[in-house]
């Protein structure tokens, strides 16, 4: 199964992307994007209005428009949902199954974005597994930027890129994260990439290879494509500031375990 999205329009593909971030946590209404399509393709951003997610919980404050190609959650009060951020951890609103695009090894992701970020704010898409069985929850991270590590230095501009396989509560992987600084101004067009099979995820920044993480999760994966601002980190000037994450194509090839009778939602 290969797909691509260049995000031409004229609207999102709801067959492929939930335009929420972990909704099961919140609600719908309080984990919606902020984006638009344009001539270069998606652009999500987090203004200066837009909520702080799970107020009161999650720690630290963040506020954060993500797309997402899967979703599922048990019903209301139960502990079964995607990447709970802390322990009994409850659903508020319960998420029917949607499955967008599913990946299972082997696969490949690739994304071709810029980013407008400031020291409080974030970037990334990564792959996480679709969590249907609690164990099934790893991560392979394709990129992530923090707009703290950008540099501007007499080589020219620089950020630590992050990429690599986070276990959480998988037994099965090892953690293996690491976010080495690399030339690039971020601000311009790159191709971040990830290539897995059973054995081993390959990272790719502009077609060359900066790390290999062996045994990634061999089971289905679900996108994760997401601009956090966190105010806390604010230095007291910067409420202004809008974060941008700029996308002109996501495009993926693997085996899909996707069940073709379930049906997106919106």
């Amino acid at each position: 199964m290969a797909f691509s999205d260049r995000f031409r329009g004229p609207g999102l593909d709801r067959d492929t992307w939930l335009p929420h971030y972990l909704p099961a946590w919140s609600s719908r209404s309080a984990s919606a994007a902020s984006f638009h399509l344009g001539p270069d393709g998606l652009v999500l951003d987090v203004p200066v209005e837009h909520p702080v997610w799970c107020p009161d919980d999650h720690e630290p404050p963040l506020r954060v428009s993500g797309l997402q190609s899967g979703s599922f959650s048990g019903p209301v009060g139960s502990t079964l949902g995607q990447q709970p951020f802390r322990t009994g951890q409850v659903v508020l609103e319960e998420q029917p199954r949607f499955e967008g695009k599913l990946l299972a090894a082997p696969a490949a992701v690739e994304i071709r974005c810029r980013m407008s970020l400031s020291p409080r704010s974030m970037a990334s898409l990564w792959l996480v597994g679709f969590e249907d069985r609690p164990e099934r929850c790893g991560e392979i991270c394709v990129v992530e930027v923090f707009g703290r590590s950008l540099r501007d230095g007499l080589d020219g501009p620089s950020a630590e890129v992050g990429h690599g396989l986070h276990a959480f509560r998988d037994p099965g992987l090892t953690e293996d994260f690491a976010a080495p600084r690399l030339s690039l101004d971020v601000s311009e067009w790159h191709t971040f990439a990830a290539a897995w099979e059973h054995d081993e995820a390959v990272f790719t920044v502009d077609g060359r290879v900066v790390r290999r993480c062996p045994r990634p999760p061999a089971y289905p994966l679900q996108l994760m494509l997401a601009v956090f601002d966190f105010p806390g980190w604010s230095v007291g000037d910067d409420d202004h500031l809008v974060p941008r994450l700029e996308v002109a194509e996501v495009s993926g090839l693997g085996d899909s375990p996707t069940d073709r009778s379930a049906r997106p939602v919106t």
